[in-house]
């Protein structure tokens, strides 16, 4: 039996993943991303940012994650572009995946994965917007380390929620490293989890036919734990199905 083809959208060739003098670029993914799907049982194949011709990719993919990554360019959802705190956005991924989960929301039948900067893609395809900034908004800000890297949250998901069935679970414990987040939801998306100060922390889409998205990391987690792998699990078995 063929085992199913998932593909992982890249890093922008700006946001620097990888460091070395011999190139200015470069299209990557982080590793649990690749190891995450190779032990659900897929094929992880990696999108470069810069592919627009989605006509003649998506025939080849059995599902899709859509990785976390640099800020979304603010003039997508009517945002503040003078936000101090904002990351370099890269314009060529932001059409590249805008323009993809736009097109796999209209089809709704590829099961599709999204994860950090992946959840805020598909809210601003869904006409919802962003906090630029989430100290903006909350004196504390749970939702990184203090240097700006992984924080652990605990997390209760909606019981009835799509989420919770493939999770197994409505008690989470999520590695997060956002400033980010969900301002005005976008439409027909439900909201399934939020964190200790508010903050979206996952979304659905009733009546598609597989969509899960994310606010904070699986990848990072997934290794050890197994309610963080069955996310990746999930997908591959659906793309498998």
């Amino acid at each position: 039996m063929q085992k199913p083809v998932i593909g992982i959208t890249s890093g922008g060739r700006s946001e620097g993943y990888v460091k070395a003098p011999y190139y200015d670029g470069y299209f990557s993914v982080p590793v649990p991303y690749v190891d995450a799907v190779l032990r659900a049982g897929g094929i992880p194949l990696i999108v470069p940012a810069a592919v627009s011709d989605w006509e003649s990719v998506l025939p080849l993919l059995d599902g899709l994650i859509v990785t976390g990554g640099t800020d979304i360019d603010p003039i997508e959802y009517g945002g503040d572009r003078s936000n101090p705190a904002l990351l370099p956005a890269d314009r060529e991924r932001d059409h590249s995946e805008l323009t993809l989960v736009r097109r796999l929301l209209d089809e709704g039948q590829l099961p599709l994965l999204c994860i950090c900067r992946g959840l805020q893609t598909l809210n601003v395809v869904r006409g919802g917007t962003l906090h630029e900034h989430i100290p903006d908004i909350h004196d504390q800000d749970i939702h990184r380390s203090s240097s700006n890297f992984w924080a652990m949250q605990d997390l209760r998901i909606e019981p009835d929620s799509l989420l919770a069935k493939v999770m197994g679970t409505t008690a989470l414990r999520t590695a997060s490293g956002h400033h980010q987040a969900v301002k005005d939801v976008g439409a027909g998306l439900r909201v399934v989890c939020r964190a200790s100060d508010g903050i979206i922390e996952a979304l659905e889409m009733p009546g598609h036919a597989w969509l899960l998205a994310v606010q904070w990391h699986p990848e990072v987690t997934s290794a050890q734990d197994r309610s963080q792998q069955a996310l990746f699990d999930a997908l591959v078995a659906k793309a498998a199905s």
